[in-house]
């Protein structure tokens, strides 16, 4: 069998927000308008679409040249009830051990609340198994971890 892409998808209430986040999250960019279009605003109006729905939904792409999957956010009525069942591990502090893995991990979770994300807890280095991680909420409660 081939391999597949895959599209990671949140269901959230302010998807162009939370795009704007994970962009800056992983690095990415929030997906241009089509082609002919200077802005989504433009496009959406040109397609008649109600003002009170063009946050419906938002992408986030790697940056060119880069693969990745691409990541959509589509507003919902909901909120969030429950703990993810599925969460990204965000790496990043790769090769990295001990004290510097969790003083780069403690740095980008400083970077990431200044954001909007929020430092749920620290999972310290056993001397075992364990190497470490960080786990974070994104500005709408989606569980995360920098690993």
């Amino acid at each position: 069998m081939q391999s597949r892409d895959i599209q990671i998808t949140f269901d959230c209430a302010d998807p162009a927000a939370l795009a704007e986040f994970w962009c800056e999250v992983l690095g990415y960019r929030v997906q241009p308008p089509p082609p002919g279009f200077d802005s989504w605003d433009q496009a959406l109006e040109s397609w008649h679409v109600p003002a009170e729905e063009r946050n419906g939904r938002s992408a986030a792409l790697p940056p060119d040249g880069v693969s990745g999957p691409r990541v959509f956010f589509q507003r919902v009525p909901e909120g969030k009830t429950a703990k993810n069942r599925l969460h990204l591990d965000v790496r990043a502090a790769p090769g990295a051990v001990g004290d510097e893995r969790m003083d780069a991990l403690d740095a980008e979770a400083t970077r990431l609340a200044g954001i909007g994300a929020r430092r749920v807890r620290r999972v310290d280095p056993d001397g075992g198994m364990e190497t470490g991680f960080i786990v974070m909420q994104d500005p709408e409660g989606n569980e995360f971890c920098l690993d």
